[in-house]
């Protein structure tokens, strides 16, 4: 791998502090990023490298050596600056130029931007305008003898349809498309991004891929923990904007996709970005826990969601006829991500038993990574009895070591240049056109309880469209 000089804007911050930073010491200690320059950059002054390194090391979640922490803290440089100060990212930019040159570094860029959207616009301007990022041709993106320079700008990726595409105009003036990465760590979670894989590679499973099979689709997001201390941010964004267009509408993408002309870069994002042109809403219920007023930095008045359930219909000749339930919650009962595809029925053999249970293919994100596929089997006896049986195949529970963790994946494939990873600007100006249309259906909000399964009105919701959630 090409040498790199990695920029990390905000990185005191939570993000820098819990993802990244483990992530850059795991590609550091695994010499996939041996020759480099890590620079810290963020708006307090009297920060030091040890004081960041000390908030850091918890966060370590394998690999972890004394000495190779050690040497890795000492390659780190931080640099005071202000997002708002153009001469701050100049001098910035003088600083980088020395220290590339002083470590025969040969100019290749990552510049992380670990901040909130709202500062988007500014950083890419000054990023420009200091000579940090350069803009470059589709030709010097690619790893060899050109030297790169590339942007991660993390999700969510603005707030609403007009400040996501004002964002995407902005940086359009100043870089190329192939230099941008707006980042769903989702998309990096190992399993997710074998979704793609197992489904066109696996012959007894692609031929069934479609609305003559599949019954409906379930894309499940629980948290058991509330909003901690995260209520600025939160109450402005919501269990719509920061989960449903953040992470389960990739999700659905990459379930939907056709299949892509290579499984990597541009053939993937296309694919993605055609499957959320086409979704369309029906119908869905809003919750809020019981308590969210009184956390801290959230309005007394809020009406801001922490749960939602949503049915969907994806418009195109695949999909058509098929329901899509997404869900997603703060401070419920249990913490998992799942997708359940929900099969269709055959029909009845057995007079006792009919019909029988559906069969399912599971996906599970979270906390485990594992696929489930659920088949109908006779149990031992003179009856004639079904009973479904489990297919089990636990990712986690064979790879847990030497899995990289989803923003380790992420930067090692931005390093790369494999835009896979990234979400494309119409992909992103879709999800936000089909959740903006959901705000303005004016849902019912409906208060829950911390610890349950969500309103007591999902019930309802659940009973109205003939489903139930699996778990």
């Amino acid at each position: 791998m090409n040498d790199v000089t990695i920029l990390l804007l905000g990185a005191t911050g939570d993000l820098a502090r819990r993802k990244l930073l483990p992530a850059l010491y795991s590609l550091w200690r695994e010499k996939k990023i041996e020759k480099c320059l890590i620079i810290g950059a963020a708006r307090e002054k009297d920060a030091t490298v040890a004081q960041i390194a000390e908030a850091t090391r918890p966060y370590i979640q394998r690999g972890f050596d004394d000495t190779a922490w050690r040497d890795f803290v000492g390659t780190l440089v931080y640099e005071p600056i202000d997002f708002s100060v153009e001469e701050d990212f100049t001098q910035l930019a003088r600083t980088i130029d020395i220290l590339e040159s002083e470590r025969g570094l040969s100019g290749n860029r990552l510049v992380y931007v670990a901040s909130a959207s709202t500062f988007y616009c500014g950083i890419t301007e000054k990023l420009s305008a200091s000579g940090l990022v350069k803009k470059q041709t589709v030709g010097h993106q690619t790893t060899g003898s050109h030297v790169w320079h590339r942007i991660i700008y993390e999700k969510p990726f603005g707030w609403d349809l007009a400040s996501a595409h004002a964002i995407n105009a902005c940086i359009a003036q100043h870089f190329n498309e192939k230099q941008i990465y707006r980042i769903d760590h989702y998309l990096t979670k190992e399993l997710a991004s074998n979704i793609a894989l197992i489904r066109f590679s696996n012959c007894v499973l692609e031929p069934l891929w479609n609305n003559r099979y599949i019954d409906q689709v379930q894309i499940v997001l629980s948290e058991k923990m509330g909003i901690q201390n995260r209520g600025l941010y939160y109450d402005e964004y919501g269990a719509l904007r920061d989960v449903v267009q953040n992470h389960l509408y990739e999700l659905l993408a990459l379930v939907c996709m056709e299949a892509p002309e290579k499984l990597e870069g541009d053939s993937i994002r296309e694919q993605r970005a055609q499957v959320l042109k086409k979704v369309r809403f029906v119908d869905g219920i809003l919750g809020q826990y019981a308590g969210y007023l009184d956390e801290q930095y959230v309005k007394k008045d809020s009406r801001t969601e922490t749960f939602a359930a949503l049915q969907l219909m994806v418009d195109n000749p695949r999909w058509a006829g098929v329901p899509f339930f997404l869900k997603t919650g703060k401070n419920l009962g249990k913490h998992e991500t799942m997708i359940h595809i929900k099969f269709k029925q055959v029909d009845c053999l057995l007079a006792k038993q009919c019909p029988s249970d559906a069969n399912y293919l599971t996906i599970q994100l979270s906390p485990e990574e594992r696929f489930t596929l659920t088949l109908n089997v006779r149990r031992p006896g003179p009856e004639q009895e079904l009973v479904p049986m489990h297919m089990d195949y636990c990712h986690s529970c064979n790879f847990a070591l030497i899995t990289p963790t989803p923003h380790e994946a992420l930067i090692d494939e931005v390093i790369k240049g494999d835009q896979s990873v990234s979400v494309r600007c119409d992909e992103i100006e879709s999800a936000w056109k089909s959740i903006d249309g959901i705000y303005a259906q004016g849902l019912p909000l409906y208060t829950y309880e911390p610890g349950t399964a969500g309103p007591k009105e999902l019930e309802d919701f659940s009973n109205k469209h003939g489903m139930r959630w699996r778990s």
